[in-house]
């Protein structure tokens, strides 16, 4: 398995989705560090040489941010918006959806399982 931006890729697939493999490279960004490195996106992880393999890494590490380098920096944003109590910050901190969507339903994901709230007595049971 060739390692790229200390990320293992698989070999038996075609290297423009392996690249994908690494945190940060997506469909566009993956083709573009390949014509810039003169790679057939359609060969095989496998069949790349040496030279090849460390020309690409090389490219990705220099004109990309991946991997832990950009984890820390979205976790330095998402701090920052908390730490300067704007709305986002507050969605976040509270753990609901950030971007608008409604919560009266949906929002599970963000919200968590349901957490269920007796109902009222009615008055007919209390006498």
């Amino acid at each position: 398995m060739p390692r790229i931006a200390g990320v293992d890729i698989p070999n038996n697939k075609r290297i423009c989705i392996a690249l994908r493999y690494i945190y940060g490279i997506g469909p566009k960004t993956s083709l573009e560090a390949l014509e810039a490195c003169g790679i057939d996106p359609n060969r095989r992880a496998s069949d790349l040489n040496d030279d090849e393999l460390s020309e690409l890494a090389g490219h990705i590490e220099r004109v990309y941010t991946t991997e832990g380098a950009l984890r820390r920096l979205e976790a330095q944003n998402i701090a920052r918006l908390r730490e300067i109590n704007c709305y986002r910050g507050l969605r976040h901190r509270m753990g609901l959806p950030v971007r608008g969507q409604r919560t009266h339903t949906n929002a599970r994901t963000r919200k968590g399982k349901r957490k269920t709230v007796a109902g009222k007595k009615s008055v007919k049971e209390l006498s």
